[in-house]
């Protein structure tokens, strides 16, 4: 559980259907039909080493993640991915890395006001570190808990995280722009931005860590 685990998976060979988001390594995979998906599913699950991965079937699309959290890859993933990766092929199914995105919550508070507690016994979420929650069913977003500076004012704010694969980000950004986003702050683009909505409601499109290796970035909201 350390940076050393996501970091090596990138920059293994073979991994190129994979993205790794801040919850871990994850390929989208095309499939004709549910029928298809069903069986490509099946023989994934078959791969050795899937243990503690998540499969999601959803009409023309198989997702796989291999861990719940960047922090639990592992070496031994590396051959994982790449296994799954050989099935699809020998299936006939390519991955498309467009497709791959992960949406979270970062609740922030002052440190005395922290309550991760709460926040999973009312969302029925899952510990998967002492900071945040994660859906059981693997079906809704994860949330994290982030310290506000106690020497500010604010008590408590929420934003988004959008983590996305490093080639998608532009085009979200620029999409975001479209749509009448606004840049509040670009310091840390390529690899992060914080974009904002006419009410100032903040969100942050992220490539870390897929595009951004070493660079633990996130939005302090204010």
């Amino acid at each position: 559980m350390s940076e050393q685990g996501w970091q090596g998976f990138l920059d293994a060979e073979g991994g190129g259907d994979w993205v790794v988001l801040h919850g871990g390594a994850v390929a989208v995979f095309r499939v004709a039909s549910m029928v298809e998906g069903a069986r490509l599913a099946g023989a994934v699950a078959e791969v050795p080493g899937m243990e503690g991965a998540l499969l999601t079937l959803a009409d023309g699309q198989l997702s796989v993640r291999l861990t719940r959290g960047v922090f639990r890859l592992e070496e031994r993933h590396v051959e994982v991915a790449r296994a799954v990766s050989a099935v699809a092929r020998a299936h006939g199914v390519t991955a498309d890395r467009s497709l791959v995105q992960e949406v979270s919550f970062a609740v922030a508070a002052r440190p005395d006001a922290i309550d991760v507690g709460f926040w999973r016994a009312v969302l029925g979420y899952d510990a998967l570190a002492d900071d945040n929650g994660v859906d059981p069913l693997g079906h809704g977003s994860t949330f994290w808990m982030q310290d506000l500076d106690p020497r500010k004012t604010l008590r408590h704010a929420m934003h988004v995280d959008v983590s996305v694969a490093r080639e998608q980000a532009e085009e979200r950004l620029a999409a975001a722009l479209a749509a009448g986003g606004r840049i509040v702050d670009e310091s840390s683009a390529p690899g992060a931005w914080i974009l904002a909505d006419r009410a100032g409601n903040k969100v942050c499109i992220a490539a870390w860590p897929d595009g951004a290796p070493g660079l633990f970035w996130s939005a302090e909201p204010s």
